[in-house]
């Protein structure tokens, strides 16, 4: 949410320990380069529809998909949805649970404390300001409609939970998670169901450039495993 592909990922993308592979680097509907189409919902459904219409579109199946954070929870949905289009899910620090609206706070959870209404007029540029600089050079780049309706349905969740779905995929599934932050909550549960925990070191949730190398190892290990 409030990113965009190319920035993210274009660096870790090209890692030898990651090239060669043909890399598709998606922005959701409404952020980044994508169109920001005012009919659609932006919901934790509606997202991996459009993505799905994406791979599809590219003639692609069986897909490695890798999300991070909001992308993250979409993967998840888009798994269970269109089981022909993932083969495997590498998530990066992703919601996996509904995050309750807080004023004042950053990302999707002071987002959706706001009303579209109020967001629109004042709100985006306070999230601006708690933002900061680095995030808001992409966040800038999202239709305000459509990251408003993305922080208010992630902070819903989905029924059931990203959790639950998670739970009861079948395919190969990772989850990395910043070390600093300490036990990911519930990873008893993903273990017995199969879900790697990796914690990846020196970085914070954006894990990716943080720690481009650390990123780096623990995906491509991530990728080589079976089921």
């Amino acid at each position: 949410m409030g990113a965009t592909s190319p920035v993210y990922f274009s660096e870790v993308a090209v890692h030898p320990l990651l090239a060669g592979r043909r890399s598709l680097l998606i922005d959701l509907l409404g952020h980044g380069l994508s169109d920001r189409p005012a009919h659609f919902a932006y919901t934790l459904e509606a997202h991996p529809d459009a993505l799905a219409a994406a791979l599809i579109n590219a003639d692609v199946t069986c897909a490695e998909v890798i999300a991070h954070s909001m992308g993250g929870s979409v993967a998840i949905v888009l798994a269970v949805r269109y089981p022909h289009l993932v083969a495997r899910l590498v998530l990066v620090d992703a919601n996996l649970d509904p995050i309750p609206p807080e004023p004042g706070a950053v990302g999707s959870s002071g987002i959706a404390a706001y009303s579209e209404k109020d967001f629109l007029a004042d709100g985006w540029r306070e999230i601006r300001d708690r933002a900061g600089a680095h995030w808001w050079t992409t966040m800038r780049l999202a239709d305000r409609e459509a990251l408003h309706r993305s922080a208010v349905h992630l902070a819903r969740g989905t029924d059931p939970i990203m959790r639950e779905q998670l739970l009861d995929l079948r395919i190969p599934r990772t989850y990395l998670l910043p070390e600093a932050d300490g036990p990911l909550p519930g990873t008893a549960a993903l273990v017995e169901a199969g879900v790697s925990v990796v914690s990846v070191p020196d970085c914070g949730h954006n894990i990716m450039l943080d720690n481009p190398e650390g990123f780096a190892r623990a995906t491509a290990e991530a990728l080589s495993t079976t089921a």
